[in-house]
């Protein structure tokens, strides 16, 4: 076989080719190239290879949606309150002496005249005696003025003595009868002071801690008291409402019994009462109304002193728009929800909230009825 000479066969003419063009450039391909672009190529060669179309946009996420209803919804007020004892007293002695006995123990529940301490009583049961014998001793007297009247009036009517001794005997009659009303005044008195040396509850309750322990001497309306006793049932509680509600809670009163319910942290079910007490003035500083709800508190639940929530109601609106809470999104601007429109596309509309009742929100404007939300999604 005749083989044709080339460049590459022929020594003489490569090096004429050298010399007329140069060497040729050395053809370098950079690793970091390649790797860059490797998953692309092998894509592409994948694609090529299969037949397969490249994948396309993901699918939409599903969501819920909730159709905007009319309907009618509670008109409530929503606000903090402060629990009150309907009574509370501050224990106190009456009179000065040494503390003998407390009947009564830290926190216990007390009954309407139940004995809470006593007092050394022989001061006062001394002073009783000695007012008897102050009145024992004036009756006397008394009775010998009546007795020498009687005796001398027929006297002095035949004019056997004068008028002026007779006077005199019956002015003795008087002041003996005044000396004995004196005297069972203080007898009285020494009574009762003597009555105080035991210090019994007003009224049922729960009582506070001692504060003052047998062997002390107590002083009569001390600064301190010996304890303090609550009236926890029923109980009251206070809280205010903004004064643009007093047209509303007076018209809801004009109704009938306006109902209250409150709930204290960690209680399970809440409370109904009654609003007992509508202040009669608006208070200038805060621009509110005081109110005051009475609860029967059987069991206790609510204790003096403790915040709790309060739901006045103060009547039904009808017909109003609502949708449900998971619908209502807060946003910079405020709060909005997102409509969905015939064609299955999601809008943004700005709405106004006028108050939430039991996972439910009432509308004032921005959506209309028969309308859908996205509620989750």
């Amino acid at each position: 076989m005749r083989r044709n000479k080339t460049m590459g066969d022929n020594p003489w003419m490569k090096s004429r080719w050298f010399e007329a063009y140069g060497a040729p450039a050395p053809i370098r391909l950079r690793m970091d190239n390649l790797c860059r672009f490797a998953p692309a190529i092998g894509a592409l060669l994948l694609a090529a290879c299969s037949g397969s179309p490249p994948p396309g946009p993901p699918a939409a996420a599903p969501v819920s949606v909730a159709n905007v209803v009319r309907k009618s919804m509670p008109e409530l007020f929503n606000g903090v309150g402060t629990v009150e004892a309907i009574n509370s007293v501050a224990v106190k002695s009456l009179i000065d002496g040494q503390l003998l006995e407390s009947r009564v123990k830290d926190g216990d529940a007390v009954t309407p005249g139940q004995l809470l301490f006593k007092i050394d009583p022989r001061p006062a049961q001394a002073a009783l005696a000695q007012a008897q014998a102050a009145l024992a001793k004036d009756v006397a007297a008394r009775d010998l003025a009546h007795a020498q009247v009687e005796r001398f009036a027929p006297v002095a009517a035949k004019g056997f003595i004068s008028a002026d001794q007779m006077q005199q005997y019956l002015t003795a009659q008087s002041a003996a009868s005044a000396s004995v009303k004196v005297d069972q005044a203080n007898v009285a008195a020494a009574r009762l002071t003597l009555g105080y040396a035991e210090i019994r509850a007003p009224f049922a309750g729960r009582a506070g801690r001692i504060l003052v322990q047998p062997g002390n001497l107590v002083k009569a309306n001390d600064t301190n008291p010996l304890l303090v006793i609550n009236q926890v049932a029923p109980i009251y509680v206070g809280f205010a409402v903004p004064g643009t509600y007093v047209d509303r809670v007076r018209a809801a009163q004009a109704q009938g019994a306006l109902t209250a319910q409150v709930q204290a942290e960690g209680m399970k079910t809440p409370q109904s009462g009654i609003v007992a007490f509508v202040d009669n003035a608006v208070d200038a500083t805060t621009n509110t109304v005081k109110l005051r709800a009475s609860f029967d508190n059987g069991g206790e639940a609510l204790w003096p002193g403790q915040f709790v929530n309060v739901t006045l109601t103060l009547g039904t609106e009808a017909n109003a728009l609502v949708v449900p809470d998971a619908a209502i999104k807060a946003g910079p601007n405020g709060s909005y929800v997102f409509v969905v429109k015939p064609d299955k596309h999601a809008e943004q509309r700005s709405v106004t909230v006028v108050r939430s009742v039991a996972g439910e929100s009432v509308i004032a404007q921005g959506i209309a009825a028969g309308e859908s939300v996205i509620v989750d999604g």
